[in-house]
């Protein structure tokens, strides 16, 4: 039987979940919030009113990140930070970072009610953006935080309209020197919570994970030019077709992708033919690729074959072929002193538990290298994830603010100096 407690965090998860959703709901109920249009600028100070309400110390920095915070009681400069990312996928689902971000809020609100002030600063983060949806990047909320982007970087990143990203985050009111700069130097570690956007932990029975290492994932552009000309006169001997060579390409990914048996995927998710027309031979096409494995030397491998492949195809087809890759992140192992606490954790909470490989890139993963970092799952039923059909039960949603409040009570209201647990007089088992 749920205990009172779950029920209390699963409907305030719930009507969470629903409220944040409504910006930028679209007409089949999934959530389009790219970064930095009107939907993710009314959802980002709509969560900054929330948060201040409930007693946070609330800011943006200069890229548009919100945090926070709760200020510790010890003498601990360095801060734990816990959240996830607000933007979404164009007709995504409403758990994805969405979850992360009101999960952090819901667990650190529950622990302060019962425990008072921490003993070490906690931040709750709405990251800007992880998706790479509007802008070919991703992880720009996370990457600047960590240093690895710099906020100049955006003057020469363009959407597919032509704005650029630093038209745009000017627009939304950031970039402009109003708020503090984003690199960050205080962070101890960083907790994420997120559902798992596979299917392992359903087809497992499993109710909650840790994970222990994210996939790295290079992403390409790859454009062909060829010459448009008329479909019905133009002999087949004779054309420049790009999109049947962009077709060769393409099947040829997922051919050989296909005969790979230790994980790796590969994706063309976004194609695009000019002039798009019936009765056009395609003149120019643009496609993307996306590889994912959690080993460094097997992406570097298959994206050398691939490259040979599609040069090799483009000559046959007496097209020209220019290879963008805009996305080298490396696969990463997160902290295996955070892993073991939490399958400590797990275990004293009677929770079976087996610890995972995400598939999927999350801000974990640029976090990964920089500071100790913890990622989380829930399961996601029947896997689907980046659609407007995503779902976790509430039950497993509210699994996981618990076992989240058990990490950060873990880590923030314990001696900084003994490393031992402060007791409450007040103590029960979250």
């Amino acid at each position: 039987m749920i205990d009172q407690t779950s029920v209390l965090i699963r409907d305030e998860l719930r009507d969470s979940i629903e409220w944040l959703s409504h910006y930028g709901k679209t007409p089949s109920g999934g959530v389009r919030r790219l970064l930095y249009d009107s939907a993710w600028r009314k959802a980002q100070h709509a969560l900054a009113e929330k948060w201040k309400h409930m007693g946070f110390s609330v800011r943006f920095d200069d890229v548009g990140n919100l945090f926070g915070r709760v200020q510790g009681r010890g003498t601990d400069k360095q801060v734990i930070l816990t959240g996830s990312h607000i933007d979404t996928v164009i007709d995504g689902g409403k758990y994805d970072g969405a979850y992360g971000i009101l999960a952090s809020m819901v667990a650190v609100s529950r622990l302060l009610r019962k425990y008072g002030t921490p003993e070490r600063s906690i931040e709750v983060v709405s990251l800007c953006e992880e998706e790479g949806s509007r802008f070919p990047l991703s992880f720009w909320g996370s990457g600047n935080l960590t240093g690895k982007y710099r906020p100049d970087l955006a003057g020469h990143i363009v959407d597919s309209e032509g704005i650029s990203l630093l038209k745009a985050m000017q627009d939304a009111g950031f970039g402009l020197g109003k708020y503090s700069q984003p690199e960050r130097r205080d962070i101890a570690c960083f907790l994420e919570t997120h559902i798992e956007q596979g299917m392992t932990m359903e087809n497992r029975h499993q109710v909650w994970a840790p994970v222990s290492h994210i996939v790295g994932q290079r992403r390409f552009t790859i454009t062909l030019t060829g010459a448009s000309n008329h479909a019905g006169t133009t002999p087949m001997d004779s054309r420049r077709d790009t999109l049947a060579a962009a077709a060769r390409m393409i099947a040829g990914v997922s051919r050989d992708a296909a005969e790979m048996t230790n994980g790796l995927v590969a994706t063309v998710g976004r194609i695009e033919a000019e002039p798009n027309t019936v009765n056009v031979i395609p003149g120019r096409c643009r496609f993307s690729l996306d590889i994912r494995h959690h080993q460094q030397s097997v992406i570097d491998q298959f994206s050398r074959k691939l490259t040979r492949f599609f040069k090799k195809t483009a000559e046959q087809c007496h097209v020209d072929i220019q290879m963008d890759q805009w996305m080298d992140v490396s696969p990463v192992r997160l902290d295996p002193q955070l892993l073991a606490l939490n399958m400590k954790l797990a275990e004293e909470a009677g929770l079976p538990c087996k610890q995972m490989v995400s598939g999927a890139g999350h801000d974990a993963q640029i976090f990964g290298t920089y500071c100790p970092t913890s990622l989380m799952f829930v399961p996601s039923h029947r896997g689907i994830s980046h659609a407007p059909e995503e779902f976790t039960r509430p039950e497993d949603l509210a699994t996981g603010v618990r076992m989240l409040m058990k990490l950060l009570y873990q880590l923030a209201w314990t001696s900084e100096k003994s490393g031992k647990r402060v007791i409450h007089n007040d103590e029960k088992p979250i």
